[in-house]
């Protein structure tokens, strides 16, 4: 076992999140860290799997070392997104942390009991989203010892659809 910083220069982060301005001030906030990261937006928790599992055009995507997802997505929510991963033997390991609005009992209760490594109140301001940042990269990154996930070809884009492009966009500042 290793720290993530420890085996890879650029941390991979799937971040599944519907709300565009929402994704943004993430983005916007990993980009301004002192820790480059590569940041994967997913924008529905379908998306998420189809990626996680290397469906179609995303099977030369690298698994991420860390899940941070919204817990209002449409259709799928990121409580049964955490279900699903964490029941998939090759994906179980990767941590999740659920991000939320509120910080409903019955929700947290539920994250936990499902195994979620992780529950955060969504910030408000980008000064907030860039401390918040912070603390999951020193904490995720630096800290924790965790367990290799299997990394597969590499992929050096960043996906904010499901309509993006099979060669993925950079992201940029």
């Amino acid at each position: 076992m290793s720290t993530i910083s420890e085996r890879t220069d650029l941390p991979r982060v799937l971040l599944v999140e519907d709300t565009a301005g929402e994704a943004t001030l993430m983005k916007l906030a990993f980009r301004r860290s002192e820790l480059p990261s590569q940041v994967i937006v997913a924008t529905s928790a379908e998306l998420a799997l189809s990626m996680l599992k290397r469906e179609g055009k995303y099977e030369a995507l690298d698994l991420p070392d860390l899940i941070l997802t919204d817990l209002n997505l449409p259709r799928m929510s990121g409580l049964h997104l955490l279900k699903q991963v964490k029941a998939d033997p090759t994906l179980r390991n990767i941590p999740i942390v659920i991000l939320s609005t509120t910080g409903e009992m019955e929700d947290l209760q539920t994250a936990y009991k499902d195994c979620a490594n992780g529950y955060v109140i969504k910030p408000i301001s980008l000064d907030d989203y860039d401390n918040l940042i912070g603390v999951i990269q020193d904490y995720w990154f630096g800290l924790v010892q965790t367990i290799p996930t299997d990394t597969g070809p590499t992929d050096t884009g960043l996906i904010e659809s499901e309509d993006a492009p099979p060669h993925r966009r950079a992201a940029q500042a």
